[in-house]
């Protein structure tokens, strides 16, 4: 991971969880190619080289970013065979 994966990974969220609406909107990303499901995948492999105490530390926020992103998404209605293989966070959908 580069320097400063995390603190991006983070803003991304922030700025997500700012947007208004109950729902997340799949037109709105931080950039185009940056999803925040590409920084939910960027915190779980950091998480993998932490030393415990900042990997609980971590894992507290992530806790609490999975969440709010839970809160403000769908299951996605797809098939999970067709459903992408990577973490949970793929499997939510941003439109109603």
């Amino acid at each position: 991971m580069r320097p400063g994966a995390v603190a991006d990974a983070l803003a991304r969220f922030e700025w997500a969880f700012r947007q208004p609406g109950r729902y997340l909107n799949a037109s709105e990303v931080w950039q185009p190619g940056l999803e925040v499901e590409d920084a939910r995948d960027d915190l779980e492999k950091v998480m993998l080289h932490l030393p415990l105490g900042a990997r609980r530390d971590l894992g507290r926020l992530i806790a609490r970013i999975d969440e709010e992103f839970e809160r403000r998404t769908l299951p996605d209605p797809r098939p999970v065979r067709v459903r992408a293989p990577d973490g949970w966070w793929w499997a939510r959908t941003r439109e109603r």
